[in-house]
């Protein structure tokens, strides 16, 4: 098992690493050059950037079995195709249940944007969502949860 973060805008790169540190799991960090976030303790690929750039260099080293951090719901699909579990930063677990209305809701919001409607943005990130994440990829890593 392999941790990968997708960390460009990724709140919790400082808490999947701590995790991956303690549970002894290789942490693989993934970013474009305008954003290059490096760890100690864990492995940082920056690739150019470019629409998507890092989903495909992510999606492209991720093997069944192995965790990916990302609030990409295009990206989570892409992970879970290839067998992967996948989370959001609020302890989201992405499933094959979940994704096709996720990627649905993010489809009517482009609409709306483009047609000139306006959504509301997102709300500022709680330390409940850090703790709810915490949770979610401990009990991921430890085999605690698992889904259907």
């Amino acid at each position: 098992m392999i941790i990968f973060i997708d960390a460009d805008g990724c709140p919790v790169v400082d808490e999947t690493v701590h995790l991956a540190n303690t549970h002894h799991i290789p942490c693989v960090i993934l970013c474009d050059t305008s954003h290059q976030i490096r760890r100690t303790g864990a492995q940082t690929i920056i690739v150019s950037k470019g629409a998507d750039s890092v989903d495909f260099a992510l999606v492209n080293r991720l093997h069944a079995g192995d965790i990916a951090i990302t609030q990409d719901y295009g990206l989570a699909a892409m992970c879970l195709a290839r067998g992967a579990r996948v989370l959001r930063q609020d302890g989201l677990e992405y499933t094959q249940e979940n994704i096709d209305a996720l990627l649905l809701a993010r489809h009517t919001a482009k609409k709306i944007r483009r047609s000139g409607g306006r959504l509301h943005g997102n709300k500022k990130r709680s330390r409940q969502e850090d703790r709810d994440f915490e949770q979610a990829l401990t009990a991921m890593i430890t085999g605690e949860n698992t889904h259907d």
